[in-house]
Formats: structure tokens, C-alpha cells, sequence
């Protein structure tokens, strides 16, 4: 159902939202591209599952070379994939990787656009997908894109059967093809129809392709040559589509720029079939629209367009603009309007931005920023209005050439500003692995319009404009030079456990700690921290006075209490109240530096697992692999972590350039990362120690890893080979091979209900054959699918033990999992026994 629409959302909707917080003009080059792209009237939307799904060759192509306006439509925003950066998972990831696509979609210049649905993790086929997504949902959002960006043909990445590769990917296609059937429906999705109205492209095209043994392309296809070099950019597109996809760095997509032409090859899935070209058939001109005007116009433009004095151009680019006013077509108006504005305000030079010294603020607070703007136009741009959020301020002055003005103002942010974090993790997600959105208009976007934004209203020749800047912070980093981001709005008081999760045993006191972050200026009298489970108040603090002081709070659950609680994992809520008010919330801030800074908020919740969980381990070696938090999982235990460096198995080298005694023996286990043999570039000159140390009577486990990039191609003392095969179902049926093996039984004993309440997967990458030293633990297997043997291999090696398990203890661990908890914990005390 659709609801109340706030007007700025929809007039936003196909701003390509790239995080920008200053309106600065495009390059000469850049402002010709638009030039040839508003002389275009087609469209293309790309569609597929994921992000670096999409074919960034043939949208470099599309816009650079067609100068058609093209999308990207990724269904998801990459929650259920893996992280070769950091720790971050689900929603988290997701929203890392939501700006990666932004950053890719700067370099390549193709929008970027997003359904509700969740990425849940690998899933087989179809029929998987959708046990998970609700169809009809996926699709409504699908109509919705596409009846608001009006593209003329469909491109999806994969086609509906197994040759996808992914139960996504092929959910992808079946989707794409039911949304254009009913795109032109008045029946379908009517609730639509009160903002935009229905359209129908011409066709949906299936991009086919050639990945690893797998070969979809034929020679009766469509075919088009890409990848030509362009000399204003100085690359061919098959280059820019290499720097595009590199920027995907949280998956480890890095990708070869490759010079030259290359074939696309392209099946018919609906609509009329293409014969010659993506666009038979479609109105490419504003002369087949019955605006030959506006071609003749366009095509003197760019004929006279002069690449070191754009605003040259800007006389007939105002001409242009009255023209298109007059337009009857109000959503072929709107499009092209905005893309002229853009280009009008690049070619006048102009540059404004609203910028404060804080990152944070507080609803209801002031903070003094400064607006700064320049022109650099020979014909002035004269400013004639700003209004400061609430309050206008009238002016008469010319933005003299290329001599920068700078107004301060003190603006004080609403009280009713709401919390900076992506509008699709406001709300739960639904349970149908879809995210809820606090208003559906919003569908679509890679992310909300900033709402609190300085316009002005500037005035070009003859013609008006408003420009709207966004609050920002800037700040002169020392290495990264000026940094400009969104304003982030904060709560005035924030609350956080000091760790991520906690572990308590069988009869113990649980010990917690909560932070409490101050962000207001205002004083908290008479506050009352609370610790609550299942809503009801486990203790907490009465606090007299705040004033600006973050200060933290130890409390001790007695063991009584927590056994009166019948569960292995808790959920433990805190929240503070002060003045009649509640906070409750904790800020996540992601910061990387190929992102601008990325913020969300959740309940100030920790997760504790409780019951019988012993390890006999006191000491362990890590080998740091991608995004794992087992190392700290394992301090949280109580077991000291070290992370193993050279030195570590070199030892310390002596003036003759001779090594000592590496330090390996010391540790009760050794365990690699996940993904280490393909991101730890030292693994290969480690692997005969780490065997040396396991043959001498140490305890080797390693955890999982793809054949993709790898580093040392023998990973076992004793050969095993890894393959692709995964079991999908969190929930999967286990099978005991030898109850009786001691990593089962010591120190913890390990039954079928240490593998309840598992997340999103049992595990990836088995090995599908192995020498038989090997033992494997356990069987296992997705419905209606072999029985897979491969998900933990035991074997002696000397006098220790070596351990390969691609189970998903990386994602079992955080969630706070007792079962794999003491299942991992068994692996490491495998020596002890």
C-alpha cells in the first residue's frame, strides 16, 4: 500500500544520490557527455541480484558511448555476501556495500536503484529464493522503478534457470520479466499510479555470457561491439569498467582493466525482439517526439560547445530551457529539465556548499555554518534568496567571476530532526526477508535526500533557479586533504555495551559494562539507567545530574537470577530516562576510506550466551583472514589471541642474518581466518612451519576458503580438494559420522542441539574429495540434494592434529550461537585431550 508522500522524495527520485554535499560543476568533457544524453531520448535499465552483479562494460558503453541514460537496479544491497574488509555483516554490510555501488556508479555515470529485498545468503534456485522473498513484493518494487525511471528496454545479467549460478540471480530474471508484463497495467499496483503513471518498455533482453566453464552466448544472438577507446576519457570502456568494479573492495572485486573491443551478446526474453540494435523500434530523437526544435537547438550547442569556456554556451543552453518548459510531455519535462539545470549551473561554474566545523549534531541545538558559493561565469549568477531551513533572507548580489563569498549564519536544527541513518533500517525488516520503509516512495532509492538542506534561489540570465545545499562537515583531513560529508544527526545521549557480546558459564555472576555517551549540551537530571530481559528490569543505576560527561556503568547479574532464565542466548535491552525521556539507542559508524563516513542506529542491546561452554585452551596463534571476528570471540572467553606476524615464525634474525627459534610452540592452537589462503599474501612461506608445528604436537585449525585467488595451493599435510558446494539451510539435518570422536566429546559434548538456532547457512566451500588420513565429522545436506561429508575434516598429523571446517563459524559466533560456540572451542582443545 502506499502512503503520504513527502513532495521532495518524488522531485529526488533519479538524482544520481553519490553522497554529494557540495553542488560543484561537472568537467568540460562531462558537461558534453550530458549535452549528447539530453539529445537522446531512450532509456535503459540494467537488472540483476547483487552489487557487481551488473555488466559495468556494457553501462560504461551505454552512457559514454550510446549517451543513453542508463540504471542499474541491484534487487538487493549485498546483506547476505561476505566482507574481505572488516567485521560488518548483514545490514551493515549491506550498507557498505550500497556505497560502493555509488562510488562505482560516479566513474561510470549509470544511476543506481534498489528493491526492498534482503540478501539472505547463497540459495539454490528459485524456488528457494522466493520461500524467502515475497514475490509479489519484489515485483510491486520492480513495477515502481521502472514506472518512475521509464526505461525503453530491460537488460537483466542472468537468466531464470540453473545456468544463473544463484537462486538470486535467477529470481532476478523471473522478477524482471513478470514487472514489464505488468508495468503497463492500470490493474497492477494501482495504489502506484497516484504518483507515477504506467509505462511499458519496449523489450527485456537477457545479457548472456561467459563465466568460468559456463557458456550461454550463441552466434544467433544480438550482438554489439563495446569497449571502444574514448578520448575524452582518456580509457577504454572495458578500462573504466575495470577502475568501476574495483571499488566493490568490501567483496575483494578488484578487476583487470582490459583495452579493446569486445563482443556483447544478448537473447530475447519479452517485448518486440531486436534485430539490429537495443533500440529498434524506440523514439530516440526529440524530432520523432515531434520536437524538431529542440534537436536543432541541441545540435548547435554542441556543435559550438567550447570545452575551455563552457559558459560560453549558456545564452542558448537559456533558450534551450524555455523550450523544454513548454513541453506537454510533464514526465519527459521533468527528466530532461533537470538534467539541463545541472548543466546550465556546470557551465556557469558554479559551486555551493553549507558546512559546519562538527560532524554531529543534536535536534533542537545551534551550530554556525558557512555558506560558501562561487561562479565562474563572465556573465554574472546573482543570488536573490536563501532560506536557512526555516528562516528566508532576501539579497541582491552578483557572484562576481571566479571570487568567493562566504556567508555565515546560525542555524539551529529542528527539534523534530529525525536521527541521520538509511531509510530502509528505521523500521524492522518484515519477515519476509524484505526490508520496511517508512514511506514507499522512498522504494528504489540507494538512499533518502538529505531533509535538511539550505535552498537558494539564484537567478541566470532571464531564468530562475533553486539550488538546494545539503548541511554538511567539512574538515582538512592531513592526508586525505578537505573532506566533505553529510551533517549527521545524533541523539542527545547515547548508550552502548562495551563489548559486543557476552559469555557467560554454567554458574557464574555475569559482569556488564554500558557505556553512556553524552552528545548534548543540555543537563540530564534525575536519570535511571535500566537493564532490562524479556521487559522486565534486570537492575541498573540511578543517575542525579549529566552535564557533558560520557561516564560507564559495571553491573553484576547474580548466577541465581540468570538461572532462572531458561535460554542459551540472551538479549539484553538497556535504556536510560531522563526528564520523561527514553533513549535507547546505540550509533553504528562504519568508516573506510574509499566511503564517505556511513552511520545507522540500533537498540542498546547485547547478546550473552549462556550455559556449559568449556575450553581447555589458554593461548592460540591467529592467522588474520577476511572480516573475522573470532579473534575476538576467543578473548571474550578469556583465551589470550595473538596474531602472527613474521617474526612470529622467523624468529628474530641475528647480525649474520640468521633466524631463532620461531614462537609457534607456545600456543595450544593455531587457527587461520576465514578466506586466509586468499588474502593473507605471507601464507605460503608460513604453511611448512604451520605443518612443522602441528607434526611436533600442535593443534592446526584452519577454517574456510575459495578457489579464488588463493595463495598456497596445498593446504593440507595430506591432499583435499575445495569445491563449491555449500549447504544453504541454517537449519539442515546434521549426522553424527562417529559420535565417539574426541572433538565431539572434550571438553564439551557436542549433540544435535549444538547445531539449533544457526543463522543464514551451515557452511560453504566443502571439500569434495580428500586423502583418507582425512576423517570427516559429520554429513549433511540441502533438501532434495546429495549428502554432503566435507564441512569439518579431521586429521592425526605427527604428533598433533590438523582441522579443515568451512561450517560458518564467522557468522555463528557473532550472532551468538552457544552450540557453535562450543563446538569451535572443542577444535581448538583438540590437542588436550
Amino acid at each position: 500500500m502506499f502512503r503520504k508522500v513527502i513532495t521532495v522524495f518524488i522531485l529526488g527520485f533519479f538524482t544520481v544520490f553519490c553522497s554529494a554535499q557540495q553542488v560543484r560543476p561537472s568537467k568540460s568533457s562531462e558537461i558534453y557527455r550530458d549535452l549528447k544524453t539530453l539529445k537522446n531520448i531512450p532509456k535503459v535499465l540494467y537488472l540483476a541480484a547483487h552489487p557487481d552483479d551488473e555488466n559495468t562494460g556494457l553501462l560504461s558503453w551505454l552512457i559514454n558511448d550510446q549517451n543513453v541514460e542508463t540504471g542499474y537496479l541491484s534487487l538487493t544491497r549485498g546483506d547476505g555476501g561476505q566482507n574481505l574488509l572488516g567485521t560488518e555483516q548483514g545490514v551493515a554490510l549491506g550498507l557498505i556495500r550500497t556505497h560502493e555501488l555509488l562510488e562505482a556508479r560516479k566513474l561510470d555515470g549509470a544511476q543506481q536503484f534498489f528493491t526492498r529485498a534482503i540478501d539472505f545468503g547463497f540459495s539454490k534456485n528459485t524456488t528457494d529464493t522466493f520461500k524467502q522473498w515475497d514475490e509479489d513484493s519484489i515485483i510491486s518494487d520492480v513495477v515502481w522503478i521502472i514506472r518512475k525511471f521509464r526505461p525503453d528496454v530491460i537488460i537483466c545479467r542472468f537468466p531464470p534457470t540453473a545456468a544463473a549460478g544463484h537462486g538470486q540471480h535467477a529470481a532476478s530474471a523471473v522478477v524482471a520479466e513478470k514487472a514489464f508484463k505488468l508495468a503497463g497495467d492500470k490493474n497492477a499496483f494501482p495504489n502506484q499510479l497516484k504518483y507515477v503513471n504506467v509505462w511499458q518498455p519496449k523489450r527485456v533482453l537477457w545479457n548472456t555470457f561467459r563465466f568460468g566453464g559456463v557458456n550461454t552466448t550463441a552466434e544467433n544472438q544480438l550482438k554489439i561491439t563495446v569497449g571502444q577507446y574514448d578520448a575524452q576519457l582518456g580509457v577504454g570502456y572495458g578500462e573504466l569498467a575495470g577502475l568501476s568494479r574495483s571499488l566493490h573492495k568490501s567483496q575483494g572485486a578488484g578487476t583487470q582493466s582490459v583495452a579493446g573491443i569486445k563482443t556483447e551478446y544478448f537473447s530475447h526474453v519479452a517485448g518486440e525482439p531486436a534485430k539490429t540494435t537495443l533500440f529498434d523500434g524506440v523514439l530516440k530523437t526529440w524530432t520523432a517526439k515531434g520536437n524538431a526544435d529542440i534537436d536543432q537547438s541541441l545540435d548547435k550547442i554542441i556543435s559550438a560547445f567550447n570545452f575551455n569556456k563552457p559558459d560560453l554556451s549558456l545564452p542558448a543552453l537559456l533558450a534551450l530551457r524555455k523550450k523544454v518548459m513548454a513541453l506537454n510531455d510533464s514526465d519527459l519535462k521533468k527528466d530532461k529539465l533537470k538534467s539541463l539545470d545541472n548543466i546550465i549551473l556546470s557551465c556557469a561554474g558554479f559551486m555551493g556548499e553549507v558546512v559546519t566545523n562538527q560532524a554531529e549534531s543534536v535536534a533542537g541545538e545551534n551550530y554556525n555554518f558557512r555558506l560558501n558559493l562561487i561562479s565562474r561565469a563572465e556573465n554574472p549568477v546573482i543570488l536573490e534568496n536563501v532560506k536557512w531551513l526555516s528562516q528566508s533572507e532576501s539579497f541582491t548580489r552578483k557572484l562576481s567571476k571566479d571570487s568567493l563569498i562566504t556567508i555565515e549564519h546560525n542555524i539551529q536544527i529542528p527539534a523534530d530532526a529525525a536521527l541521520t541513518e538509511p531509510y530502509w533500517l528505521v523500521k524492522p525488516a518484515t519477515n519476509a526477508a524484505t526490508f520496511s520503509v517508512p514511506n514507499d516512495t522512498l522504494i528504489g532509492l540507494p538512499e533518502a535526500e538529505s531533509p535538511l538542506n539550505v535552498l537558494l534561489d539564484v537567478k541566470i540570465g532571464s531564468e530562475k533557479f533553486q539550488v538546494k545545499l545539503p548541511l554538511s562537515f567539512k574538515k582538512l583531513d592531513p592526508v586525505r586533504g578537505d573532506v566533505v560529508e553529510a551533517l549527521r544527526i545524533v541523539p542527545a545521549l547515547e548508550l552502548k555495551f562495551t563489548q559486543p557480546l557476552y559469555l557467560v558459564k554454567e554458574n557464574e555472576d555475569l559482569h556488564l559494562s554500558l557505556n553512556v555517551k553524552v552528545n548534548s549540551n543540555k543537563q540530564f537530571n534525575n536519570g535511571k539507567v535500566n537493564l532490562m530481559y524479556n521487559g522486565e528490569r534486570l537492575g541498573g543505576a540511578d543517575v542525579n545530574s549529566i552535564n557533558g560527561k560520557d561516564f560507564t556503568i559495571d553491573y553484576t547479574i547474580p548466577k541465581n537470577k540468570l538461572a532462572s532464565i531458561n535460554s542459551s542466548r540472551l538479549q539484553l535491552d538497556a535504556n536510560f530516562v531522563a526528564d520523561g525521556v527514553t533513549y535507547n539507542k546505540k550509533q553504528i559508524l562504519i568508516q573506510y576510506p574509499h566511503l564517505p563516513s556511513l552511520q545507522y542506529f540500533a537498540p542498546a542491546t547485547v547478546a550473552v550466551m549462556k550455559g556449559d561452554i568449556q575450553t581447555k585452551v589458554k593461548k592460540v596463534g591467529y592467522i588474520q583472514g577476511a572480516g573475522d571476528f573470532i579473534p575476538e570471540f576467543l578473548r571474550i572467553a578469556g583465551i589470550q589471541v595473538d596474531v602472527l606476524k613474521d617474526d612470529d615464525f622467523y624468529g628474530n634474525l641475528n647480525e649474520s642474518g640468521n633466524g631463532g627459534q620461531n614462537k609457534l610452540s607456545q600456543y595450544d592452537a593455531i587457527v587461520l581466518g576465514v578466506r586466509a589462503n586468499n588474502t593473507e599474501k605471507k601464507l605460503d612461506r608460513w604453511m611448512p612451519f604451520l605443518w612443522s608445528y602441528a607434526k611436533a604436537g600442535g593443534n592446526l585449525v584452519m577454517q574456510y576458503n575459495t578457489n579464488q585467488d588463493t595463495i598456497v595451493d596445498k593446504l593440507g599435510m595430506y591432499n583435499f580438494s575445495i569445491a563449491n558446494k555449500r549447504v544453504t539451510e541454517e537449519n539442515a539435518e546434521v549426522k553424527f559420522l562417529n559420535p565417539n570422536h574426541k572433538l565431539l566429546n572434550f571438553p564439551n559434548k557436542i549433540t544435535a542441539n549444538d547445531f539449533n538456532g544457526w543463522v543464514q547457512e551451515r557452511g560453504a566451500y566443502f571439500p569434495d574429495k580428500w586423502d583418507a588420513a582425512y576423517e570427516p565429522l559429520f554429513e549433511m545436506h540441502d533438501t532434495n540434494e546429495e549428502p554432503l561429508q566435507g564441512s569439518t575434516l579431521y586429521a592425526k598429523y605427527g604428533k598433533g592434529n590438523f582441522i579443515y571446517t568451512p561450517l560458518s563459524f564467522f557468522r555463528q559466533l557473532p550472532a551468538g550461537n552457544v552450540g557453535a560456540a562450543r563446538l569451535f572451542l572443542n577444535f581448538l582443545s583438540a590437542q588436550k585431550n
